[in-house]
């Protein structure tokens, strides 16, 4: 009876070895190539080279080496065809029973190594591997395919509780294997047709006219995301979740952070850190070199207090003190390294996450005294928090997928439009820009009271703006004297500036756009309030 043969050809070169000698202590012969088959050697694993098997060199400085019907002929072929399996007889050919591949990760080389040509990047891009792992899931009846190290060990020991043939994997576990090989294939593809659109057609993070920048979606939406975290449940109980990294990953995103102590994270722990990673990043830009510290507090996905300050401590007693009530459970992000000093201030309140670039030494140990907190970190970035650029952002809908770019508004500051009798002050408008910043991540209709920079009252996504307006009043009670009031759309009516004004709110910032602007003018103006627009709108659902 002729011993089973196995083609193994790994970029990931983890468990292979082991599983090699799993193989060939039930007597199966090995095909290998490159350095799986020197790495097998070295270990004085038995092994045929694909240039013995196909009886051709390897070509073209290896191109090609396993694209050949010696190889592919015993893979593709129908053993319950009887033509077929009389056509491996004719040719000579033995029949190849397992085969395991797995792939250069595309995106990586992308990113690790940016300088390259196109035609390196070219280069780079395995056309045999994804051959064999296609063809070895099409014939899954007949080979086992393995396309992840991690079920090296499952199939050793299928082998081990039976005979050590093929015969000891069931169709249920081929068809398994098969799906992970599909799926790792089609995120290799995926990955190659991003950064090719990417350097080919245009970057979406590119500065280009308004005209064109529509170009720069995808004509596919493409995501290759891997599932990495699977969670309790997701919004509620009665809902499944998981989280899925994309391999593309930016260091400053949900895919990479260190997460030190505390339970793992719930879908909404996910939700939330997004919100307050997003602003926090916002506002660690280089507009504000006197108050270079950024803290934000979010709750249920929406900032409760944001804060700019010379010092981190500064940042967040401006940042809890503009809603310490809803900041009970809360996501806290710093833009930089948090210091021993801030977290004696944080002392025991209540927080569900922190996140920020790094922590002194001791820090983590002192934030982990608290039960149940999760600290979060991306070291790899250094002491601060990189500026948020442009990105996409998708949002599933039934039947389909929206997608948009997610980018801060650019406002000139230069032509926006003074509308009242009394002009804000160069420090008002020094506070509306910060502010801006804020009510742009907040969920309409929204509007914010700000002094200074930071956030004295926050109303949240309410389908009135006027109640808007009452909700950041109650969270500011008098703090809203002389504050500014940021509004993320225009005024639809004028009680929304005759509500502010009951409550001292001394300038107004809006797009502007309504029917009815002259008769919320008015009203600013019979109120003795300043008010800008900005001709820019500040959704967010």
């Amino acid at each position: 009876m002729n011993s089973p043969r196995a083609l193994l050809s790994v970029y990931d070169k983890t468990g292979i070895v082991e599983f090699a000698k799993s193989l060939t202590k039930y007597n199966w012969e090995i095909i290998s190539t490159g350095g799986t088959a020197k790495l097998l050697r070295e270990n004085s694993i038995p092994v045929i080279d694909v240039s013995d098997v196909t009886n051709h060199p390897e070509i073209f400085d290896g191109r090609v080496k396993s694209l050949h019907p010696a190889i592919h002929g015993p893979i593709l072929a129908r053993r319950e065809n009887p033509d077929d399996k009389q056509g491996l007889i004719d040719l000579g050919y033995k029949a190849i029973d397992l085969v395991a591949v797995n792939l250069y990760p595309f995106s990586d080389a992308a990113l690790i190594k940016p300088a390259l040509d196109d035609s390196e990047l070219l280069e780079m891009i395995d056309i045999g591997g994804p051959t064999l792992i296609r063809a070895s899931a099409k014939n899954n009846k007949n080979v086992i395919v393995i396309s992840n190290p991690s079920k090296y060990e499952e199939i050793s020991g299928l082998f081990e509780n039976g005979t050590g043939a093929p015969e000891d994997i069931s169709d249920e576990v081929r068809k398994s294997l098969a799906i992970q090989a599909f799926n790792h294939t089609s995120c290799y593809d995926i990955a190659i047709s991003k950064e090719l659109s990417k350097r080919w057609i245009g970057d979406i993070c590119e500065e280009v006219d308004n005209e064109n920048r529509i170009d720069l979606l995808p004509n596919f939406f493409l995501s290759g995301a891997e599932k990495k975290q699977i969670m309790r449940y997701g919004e509620n109980p009665h809902q499944l979740a998981a989280f899925y990294a994309e391999p593309d990953s930016e260091n400053v995103s949900l895919a990479n952070f260190e997460q030190h102590g505390g339970k793992p994270l719930s879908y909404n722990n996910y939700v939330d850190l997004d919100a307050a990673l997003r602003l926090a990043r916002n506002l660690s830009s280089n507009d504000w070199v006197d108050t270079p510290h950024a803290c934000v507090i979010v709750k249920h996905n929406n900032p409760c207090g944001a804060a700019l300050s010379k010092t981190q401590v500064g940042a967040w007693v401006d940042a809890l003190a503009s809603d310490p009530e809803s900041a009970f459970g809360c996501i806290v992000a710093f833009n930089q390294t948090v210091t021993m000093d801030v977290v004696n201030e944080i002392g025991s309140h209540f927080l569900e996450c922190i996140v920020a670039p790094n922590y002194e030494e001791g820090v983590i140990e002192k934030l982990n005294e608290k039960k149940n907190r999760r600290v979060l970190s991306f070291p790899e970035i250094g002491d601060r928090l990189p500026e948020l650029g442009v990105d996409l952002a998708a949002k599933k809908v039934s039947g389909g997928w929206m997608i948009q770019t997610e980018e801060a508004p650019v406002i000139d500051w230069g032509k926006a439009e003074v509308v009242t009798t009394i002009k804000p002050t160069d420090d008002e408008i020094a506070s509306m820009k910060f502010g801006i910043k804020v009510c742009e991540q907040v969920k309409s209709n929204s509007v914010i009271f700000v002094k200074g920079t930071k956030t004295v009252g926050i109303g949240p996504g309410q389908t009135s703006r006027v109640e808007a307006v009452r909700i950041a009043a109650r969270r500011a009670g008098d703090n809203a004297k002389n504050a500014i009031m940021i509004s993320d759309a225009f005024f639809p009516f004028r009680d929304g500036i005759d509500t502010a004004s009951e409550i001292g709110i001394g300038s107004v910032v809006q797009p502007g756009g309504s029917i009815r602007d002259e008769e919320v003018i008015e009203a600013a103006n019979e109120h003795g309030m300043s008010m800008l627009f900005t001709g820019v709108r500040l959704f967010r659902h």
